[in-house]
């Protein structure tokens, strides 16, 4: 979801930087690179490890709080990705939203997109096993409906993209904040700008 839907890294870069302020700590953008593509709670074990004095959950919540409330006065979808979501839809392709944010922030993001986007909605507060473990996956295609060999899934991060080839679906890596490397089972394209349901179907028929 972020970086691949909508780009809400600044925010939770706000979020970082204002909580390690509060607490006498530096942080900025070169660090925040660190938590690209992690769990919630491996972020903020980073955190901890650079001097946080807080238990990972409660640094979670008090970081969840900060970008929810942004998320509410403006949602930040990246280029093309709502009109890839509304031609998928308008084919009935079934979505399903796999994303290490928690619920609370999930759904203040469907909620600003149309209504049936998402079939299912699979958050990191709900899975065993975060990315890059090939369970948010697994359990995408299993709420879909669809086995895993059916499903695109398209990642901005390297352990979503360990997650989505792992779990044995057509991986489509987006990059974002940080460089994507080649990775066997995967494609990569610059931008969701233009693409469209026949357009993903050819690039992953390649």
């Amino acid at each position: 979801m972020d970086g691949t839907l909508v780009d809400t890294e600044p925010y939770w870069m706000r979020a970082e930087i204002e909580l390690m302020d509060r607490h006498g700590l530096h942080w900025d953008e070169t660090l925040g690179e660190l938590m690209v593509g992690n769990t919630l709670l491996r972020s903020a074990e980073i955190l901890g490890e650079h001097g946080l004095p807080l238990p990972p959950e409660q640094t979670v919540e008090i970081l969840l709080d900060g970008v929810v409330a942004q998320v509410r006065e403006h949602v930040p979808f990246r280029p093309g990705a709502l009109e890839l979501l509304a031609d998928l839809r308008a084919h009935d392709v079934p979505c399903a939203l796999v994303t290490m944010s928690y619920r609370r922030l999930a759904e203040a993001v469907v909620a600003a997109c149309a209504p049936g986007t998402f079939t299912a909605l699979i958050t990191g507060d709900e899975v065993s096993a975060g990315k890059p473990d090939p369970e948010p996956y697994l359990v995408g295609a299993e709420a879909v409906g669809l086995p895993p060999s059916a499903c695109a899934a398209l990642e901005d991060s390297l352990p979503g993209l360990r997650s989505a080839v792992a779990a044995g679906t057509r991986a489509v890596g987006i990059p974002h904040i940080v460089p994507l490397p080649r990775l066997d089972g995967a494609v990569l394209v610059e931008s969701l700008a233009g693409m469209t349901t026949e357009g993903l179907s050819d690039l992953l028929s390649r």
